[in-house]
């Protein structure tokens, strides 16, 4: 098999396990056994987020509407979009984005209540930690499930508004990202490997000398920048390697699917994050060099010799 076909082959199943991850996850979270055990983080992307009397959860987490806690959430409750009811208890933050909130006598808070609207909580509830407003506070453990989460949210559209602006104002980019993967993958390959690490090491090596502080300084500080437009380029490269559509939009959603599908598996996620980036970078370097190099001038045949007259 050619090692486009292979490349093709491997990307297409990771396409579908990163498709049957995202669209079966949160209704395989959702579901419970009746039993008061304790179960794995509960992810809701769109539909109603419930935790019953008997249920235990670590953390609970719904992006697109309403959320009602009747049993017991032992870390924190995230909701970025719905309204809340909380009649159980939530050991740790209550954060809601968008919505209205209760909190129902009986029910207990352990930490902070973080919400946009004036929450409605009854005579009788319990709240160990303080209120707060989304707008002048936003206080909960970046370092936690439902602060990764808002932080891969976060990247996502930050992802896909920089591939849209990179194929609007660079026309040319779809067409010489997928020259390069056909022509020089293993070029593209080593041009990432070469950049992701040395632009770092470049940029300490200025610090040292007087004169190339404020230009190391400016690296250093563009290093994130510099490996999310890899990161875009080789998502919108993952798409070709997908789909042969014709719209150069669509393949760069399709990879951009596939790529922050995978990356909410633990581990895997920063892998392939790792792996896209440098990829990017050099399908990048790659195709620059090639868009400055000369292209061959194909000769043309002489014209026909005139008749001569007679």
């Amino acid at each position: 098999m050619a090692p486009r076909g292979k490349s093709r082959t491997v990307i297409r199943a990771l396409a579908t396990a990163g498709v049957l991850l995202l669209t079966l996850a949160a209704p395989a979270l959702a579901q419970g056994d009746g039993s008061d055990v304790a179960e794995q983080d509960q992810v809701v992307l769109t539909g109603r987020l419930l935790v019953e009397s008997d249920r235990t959860v670590d953390t609970a987490v719904i992006v697109n509407g309403p959320a009602t806690i009747e049993g017991t959430v032992r870390q924190d409750l995230f909701v970025l979009n719905g309204d809340t009811v909380v009649s159980g208890t939530v050991n740790g933050d209550v954060v809601v984005f968008n919505g209205d909130v209760t909190v129902r006598s009986g029910a207990e808070i352990g930490g902070d209540l973080v919400t946009q609207a004036t929450p409605n909580v009854e005579d009788g509830a319990t709240i160990r930690g303080s209120r707060s407003n989304v707008a002048t506070k936003f206080d909960y453990d970046m370092g936690g499930f439902a602060g990764r989460f808002v932080w891969w949210l976060g990247y996502t559209a930050s992802v896909l508004i920089l591939g849209l602006l990179l194929l609007a104002f660079a026309p040319g980019l779809d067409e010489t990202v997928v020259e390069t993967i056909r022509t020089r993958l293993g070029s593209s390959i080593g041009w990432g490997v070469a950049l992701f690490f040395l632009l770092p090491i470049v940029a300490v090596l200025l610090l040292v000398t007087v004169v190339g502080i404020p230009l190391g300084l400016f690296v250093l500080f563009a290093l994130a920048l510099i490996y999310t437009i890899g990161y875009t380029v080789a998502t919108h490269a993952v798409g070709r390697l997908v789909i042969r559509a014709s719209s150069k939009y669509v393949a760069f959603v399709v990879g951009l699917v596939i790529l922050r599908a995978l990356a909410l598996i633990p581990i895997v996620g920063g892998l392939l994050w790792l792996l896209a980036s440098v990829w990017g970078l050099g399908l990048l370097a790659v195709a620059i060099r090639a868009g400055r190099s000369p292209r061959p001038v194909t000769a043309t045949a002489p014209p026909p010799p005139m008749p001569v007259a007679s």
